[in-house]
């Protein structure tokens, strides 16, 4: 990535924002080397993501947070500034299906993520084999309805120990609580099935196969206290017909599954990603 830098904000609209941010830039020697915005129209807010690189021996990371400060609080923004170098220190959490994982780890594997997978964490053995493979500690915290505050709190101290930035639910099968998703929010990405109200429960796939449909989804959204409603950051459909089976509707959902979580994982670990409310700007 050639910036050094990312400046993510939101705000009131209002004229001169872009020219203001961007003033404080030049004067300290940085060069945009991305930059995109949107006005919500339905809100009134404006939000933007710059790339900027830096002077060589021109303000750190750390600095630039106080050179933008007082603009940040002229314009009532939502702020913050990432250093683009630094990738996106990110815990996986799975349970049982593991082609979200492994997919994601060939992807980090291979470069096409901006992120650092220092540890998995499970509530099955299964799929240590796998992070074996890629050399990932693999820590396995039980669930069971009796056990569930426990494991929060050990899920808590492994996320503090690893310095997590980002957690993914690749398809965990377990629902976190109100109190932990409210502690990360806008840090939590899960992905499901876009059968959701339709096909609830066990073996959605086989319920959509019985039903004859059409189309096979995925969703990726940030998790909240309401379950499978949180802001969504991408979603994909793949067409079916009636030559299909109920494994081929499966193998044809997994895919998707993936390639819709890692898009969203990629964009949110590049701070392309915006909360906007129950909603989300993403400068993809």
């Amino acid at each position: 990535m050639k910036a050094d830098a990312i400046l993510t904000l939101s705000c009131p609209d209002r004229p001169g924002i872009v020219a203001a941010v961007s003033q404080v830039l030049f004067e300290h020697g940085a060069n945009i080397e991305e930059s995109q915005q949107f006005d919500d129209d339905r809100t009134d807010t404006f939000f933007m993501r710059i790339a900027f690189s830096i002077a060589e021996g021109g303000p750190s990371v750390q600095e630039w947070r106080g050179l933008i400060a007082p603009v940040a609080e002229q314009l009532g923004m939502e702020w913050s500034i990432h250093d683009a170098q630094r990738p996106c220190r990110t815990l996986i959490m799975v349970s049982r299906f593991g082609h979200c994982l492994n997919d994601l780890l060939f992807r980090w594997k291979s470069g096409a993520l901006h992120i650092d997978i220092p540890v998995i964490v499970s509530n099955h053995e299964d799929m240590a084999p796998l992070a074996a493979m890629y050399d990932i500690p693999f820590v396995v915290i039980p669930v069971t309805k009796e056990t569930k505050i426990d494991a929060e709190i050990r899920l808590r101290e492994v996320i503090a120990e690893y310095d997590i930035d980002l957690v993914v639910l690749a398809r965990y099968m377990q629902i976190l609580s109100d109190d932990l998703s409210r502690d990360l929010h806008g840090r939590v990405i899960n992905i499901h099935h876009s059968f959701l109200p339709s096909f609830k429960g066990a073996k959605p796939y086989h319920q959509a196969f019985a039903r004859g449909v059409k189309l096979v989804g995925a969703t990726a959204h940030y998790v909240t206290a309401d379950l499978d409603e949180g802001p969504i950051i991408e979603q994909d459909v793949v067409r079916a017909d009636h030559r299909m089976t109920a494994e081929d509707l499966v193998s044809a959902g997994q895919e998707c599954e993936s390639r819709v979580l890692a898009r969203a994982v990629k964009w949110h670990a590049e701070s392309r990603v915006l909360l906007n409310d129950d909603r989300t700007v993403v400068f993809s």
